[in-house]
């Protein structure tokens, strides 16, 4: 079952589309004729499991219509080149740019499907002279990839790693300079920037960013906000989600209702003072 169809216990998501653009957004369809603001990113902005995510909470607080751009396992791909996303988020009063994970996006050494990014397509040539005993098309995700390589050689999987980094912050500077008018760089993880992404696994969400990255991009964005859910917040799981039973491991590698509220709230003062 994908997300955007409904199964016994699943939300209802209403996913639209905007202009010409293939994707598919959450809904219901914003109009966008007056003044919204505009929220870009991943699987939290989208508000995967999450009745009332915080594009929503943002919109009924400020009384402004909030575009939710976010789409699940995006990578900046598929923002920064899609012309009806920019063009919307060019026109908003503000768009918010959630700080997305590296692994799901084209690079050196892999491509991933150009709307779905963490399916991974194929390896470059440079990537199987680097790992000349795996075999590439066993792989479907970027994070079973990822993984595997890792196992087989923390060296060499140190290069490809190093070539996500780099190549995230030049994606995030493209996506940010296509971007006309004021723009909120959010980072909304259960850990701060300077906690090692890497410990344990591939490590946490996003996947690879850490400060220096922040940094990196920081010039290219009128604001920075970084929220990192409060204990109470954490610790309520997967209370107030709704999904069904077989996606229950699913939502346990999100946070719920209550840390999309502390987003909500972060955001609310600094998007005050931009409008």
């Amino acid at each position: 079952m994908t997300y955007e169809n409904l199964g016994q216990g699943a939300l209802d998501y209403f996913p639209c589309r905007y202009g010409k653009s293939k994707l598919l957004f959450r809904g219901p369809r914003k109009k966008m004729a007056g003044e919204y603001i505009a929220m870009i990113g991943g699987t939290e902005t989208y508000g995967k499991f999450i009745e009332k995510p915080f594009a929503e909470r943002v919109g009924e607080a400020m009384e402004m219509e909030c575009v939710n751009f976010g789409c699940v396992t995006a990578g900046v791909d598929v923002f920064a080149n899609e012309t009806p996303v920019i063009d919307a988020c060019s026109k908003a009063r503000v768009t918010v740019v959630q700080a997305i994970g590296a692994q799901n996006m084209s690079n050196r050494f892999y491509a991933v499907h150009p709307r779905r990014n963490d399916r991974f397509l194929r390896a470059s040539t440079l990537m199987k002279t680097i790992f000349r005993e795996v075999d590439f098309t066993e792989f479907s995700f970027t994070k079973h990839l990822l993984t595997t390589l890792q196992t087989l050689s923390e060296e060499r999987f140190g290069i490809v790693r190093d070539e996500l980094k780099e190549a995230w912050i030049a994606r995030m500077k493209l996506l940010l300079e296509k971007i006309e008018g004021k723009t909120i760089l959010l980072w909304f993880a259960d850990r701060t920037p300077e906690e090692a992404p890497e410990s344990g696994g591939l490590g946490r969400e996003p996947l690879f960013v850490d400060r220096r990255m922040i940094e990196e991009i920081r010039p290219f964005v009128t604001e920075v906000v970084e929220v990192v859910p409060s204990a109470g917040a954490l610790a309520q799981g997967t209370k107030g989600m709704i999904f069904p039973s077989m996606e229950e491991p699913a939502a346990h590698e999100l946070m719920g209702p209550a840390a999309h509220e502390e987003v909500a709230q972060a955001l609310l003062e600094p998007l005050s003072r931009l409008i």
